[in-house]
């Protein structure tokens, strides 16, 4: 008679990998912060420009708090309080805000600032700027809201070729931060093939949380037979996680949080990879594993890998003295 325990084990998950790191980044965890902390010493309501970060559970976390999130700031009532999401704004958001006398604390990432501080500082020296990134994206209008023109936009590298700046002598890339490192690489490498003197940045744009969450995924995607991946559909670094496990060849998805699980995924598929995109709270990592748990997991265990101590300082008014 065969073992029944032992015939369903066959057919179902064993195991979770862990990637490492995993989760929330130094940045998203300090617009959070702001928001948390503005809460506190000022009182509900908050107004917080768009999404503070993509991540639905989040989101509607603060939003219980007494955060109201707006796209316009028409929907802001004077003397208010508002909130930059970690995103960044264009310069008529910034102008508009300091017009109307609002309260505002920036939550924009300082990875986001510094692609901005760089546009400006070469703006000055007449460059103009290729933008790899993703149309619609509030970074990516935000970066190209610094400038009233003078940056072109690429999504892939056909759009390389239908670029028509104004001059060629002066050109400069910039990355949206949450981008695949790999994509970004082939996009720059065919700019700098039609322009060949085109400036690219002395450091990469892309942040270190994002590709330290790619590096993971490579190293876990070949140990593994799913890879499941945390994180909102807005959330552009955790779709970026989800296109790096698939390029590997891995069969991946991408969930909000664990009812969004699905058990037939895991039959016969024994390990299964998991990591979160960066605005992903690790709560729903855990909720994650129980439900896995419950299909017949077994043992969890991480992957060595780097461990991220960064932390980014709040704005004046919001610290702790």
């Amino acid at each position: 008679m065969p073992n029944t325990l032992q015939t369903s084990s066959t057919h179902g998950p064993q195991e979770v990998i862990l990637a490492e790191p995993r989760g929330f980044c130094a940045g998203v965890d300090r617009a959070i912060e702001i928001v948390e902390r503005a809460l506190e010493k000022f009182g509900s309501p908050i107004y917080v420009r768009h999404e503070i970060v993509h991540n639905t559970y989040v989101v509607a976390d603060l939003r219980k708090r007494g955060a109201i999130f707006i796209e316009s700031l028409d929907d802001v009532p004077a003397n208010a309080t508002l909130v930059f999401s970690a995103h960044g704004v264009p310069k008529s958001v910034e102008h508009e805000a300091t017009r109307r006398g609002f309260r505002v604390f920036d939550a924009t990432c300082p990875l986001v600032t510094k692609v901005h501080v760089e546009v400006a500082k070469l703006h000055k020296e007449g460059y103009e700027f290729i933008m790899i990134g993703h149309k619609g994206h509030p970074e990516v209008e935000g970066t190209m809201g610094q400038l009233e023109g003078g940056i072109h936009l690429v999504e892939d590298v056909q759009d390389v070729q239908r670029l028509k700046p104004m001059q060629t002598e002066k050109l400069a890339v910039v990355t949206q931060t949450t981008l695949s490192v790999d994509d970004a690489s082939e996009i720059a490498n065919a700019i700098e093939a039609r322009y060949p003197n085109v400036r690219r940045p002395k450091q990469q744009d892309i942040c270190y949380a994002t590709q330290n969450r790619q590096d993971a995924v490579k190293m876990l995607s070949p140990k593994v037979d799913i890879v499941v991946v945390v994180g909102s559909p807005t959330s552009s670094n955790s779709n970026r996680l989800r296109d790096v496990a698939s390029n590997l060849g891995a069969i991946s998805y991408m969930v909000d949080d664990a009812s969004e699980l699905k058990e037939d995924w895991f039959f016969g598929k024994s390990t299964i990879g998991l990591t979160a995109g960066a605005s992903a709270p690790d709560v729903l990592v855990q909720e994650v594993i129980k439900r896995l748990r419950e299909f017949g997991v077994v043992s969890v265990r991480k992957l060595d890998g780097i461990q991220e101590t960064l932390k980014f300082p709040l704005p004046k008014g919001l610290r702790i003295d």
